[in-house]
């Protein structure tokens, strides 16, 4: 263990009660990382140049780099504090962007043609690495913080490459955290909650075939949109029927591709949507109950009905005590007066999660100014910064205080 430093702890326990300061140079730092990156967007599993220049922000601050982690293009920084053993913190920030054009104003606008960080991830990215080169030039704490970049968020697989590849086997963490932004709370709060802040997803896709036919003689088909139609009707009563009142959950039919001329009955329609709900039971329940209506209609109508199941990922469940330590973090940045607890939860879908099932922690959002996410203009508030990089760092300070 480390010798104690007395001018080292006093440091660490100002930041305990007054909060992390991010310095304006940093702050501006991290607003020119971010627009790079806004500028250089790049889909789930290819950030190969947002990780290489993560990577090398990294190591230019001393911290030891894990590039391309588990084979994915996911970066682990690791930092140890000065102040000798302690507990493991996790922070995790997602890189990827989203598959869809950025029609944005402003000068960082995205080069690639239908690919834009239109979620604000490359303003998580800035945030944590704002808050490591913080840390690191600031090492005033106990024990170690592990720096978790993390790809493909979007299509709800990062995370879980992670975890399989040994993640918390090769960085044991104690708790775990994560932020996004969030236009439906005010400019300068945070909201936190316990229990589910955000929901699962779970995406189906249901094969009906039947038989083909002239539309003038329909007794000689078998109708796949009619028994598609049926289904689609039924799939109504599955929330409002199966679903506890206090509890939640969404069923969405998104799509229903049939048929390819006016006059022919179809063999063959497709049915796509998806699932969210807050709670394990409610996903559970309303899976069952889908499978369930397809074995049902394809009974009643004669047509083979296949549903597949195309993705499933969990709710994000805060736990109690983390939550705690986000709002006595939040607080001594923003002000106490700043939190909203409980925060509404959104029925959009978080691959934390996945880290939340492996290790305790919290996710909590930082409101924004500004489009919704996944708006064609959408760009990132760069007040959040300096923000997300000092919450993250005091709750550095306040957890490791030694």
């Amino acid at each position: 263990m480390a010798a104690r430093d007395p001018a080292a702890e006093g440091l660490a326990a100002s930041a305990v009660s007054a909060g992390a300061r991010i310095s304006e140079e940093l702050a501006r730092a991290m607003q020119a990382w971010r627009r790079d990156f806004h500028r250089h967007p790049e889909l789930g599993h290819q950030e190969h140049r947002t990780a290489a220049r993560v990577a090398e922000l990294l190591r230019s601050w001393g911290i030891v780099v894990h590039e391309g982690y588990g084979g994915t293009t996911g970066v682990i920084g690791v930092l140890d504090g000065r102040l000798g053993a302690g507990p493991t913190l996790g922070l995790r920030a997602d890189m990827d962007a989203l598959p869809m054009p950025d029609t944005g104003a402003h000068d960082h606008r995205s080069i690639h043609d239908g690919v834009a960080h239109a979620c604000g991830h490359d303003g998580h990215t800035a945030i944590l690495l704002g808050a490591a080169r913080h840390l690191a030039e600031h090492p005033d704490f106990a024990g170690r913080v592990v720096l978790i970049f993390q790809p493909a968020e979007e299509p709800l697989t990062g995370a879980q490459a992670l975890v399989d590849a040994g993640l918390f086997r090769d960085f044991p963490c104690d708790e775990v955290y994560g932020l996004h932004n969030n236009n439906c709370i005010g400019p300068g709060q945070v909201g936190v909650r316990t229990g589910a802040i955000l929901s699962a997803c779970d995406l189906f896709e249901i094969h009906i075939r039947g038989v083909g036919g002239h539309a003038a003689m329909p007794h000689q088909a078998n109708d796949p949109i009619v028994a598609g139609a049926a289904l689609v009707q039924s799939l109504q009563s599955v929330v409002s029927r199966n679903v506890s009142p206090f509890d939640t959950a969404v069923l969405s039919v998104c799509q229903f591709q049939a048929g390819s001329a006016i006059n022919v009955i179809a063999d063959h329609a497709v049915l796509r949507g998806t699932v969210r709900t807050l709670s394990r039971e409610a996903q559970a329940r309303v899976l069952e109950r889908l499978r369930a209506l397809c074995d049902g209609m394809a009974s009643g109508y004669g047509c083979a009905f296949e549903f597949r199941h195309l993705l499933s990922s969990p709710p994000t469940l805060n736990q109690a005590g983390p939550v705690e330590h986000v709002k006595r973090a939040a607080a001594a940045v923003l002000g106490a007066d700043r939190i909203v607890d409980p925060v509404t939860p959104l029925m959009a879908s978080e691959d934390f999660a996945y880290l939340l099932d492996h290790c305790p922690g919290a996710y909590f959002f930082l409101g924004h100014d500004g489009l919704t996410c996944h708006h064609p203009e959408f760009d990132f508030d760069d007040a959040l910064l300096p923000q997300g990089a000092a919450i993250f760092a005091t709750l550095v300070y306040q957890r490791l205080a030694g």
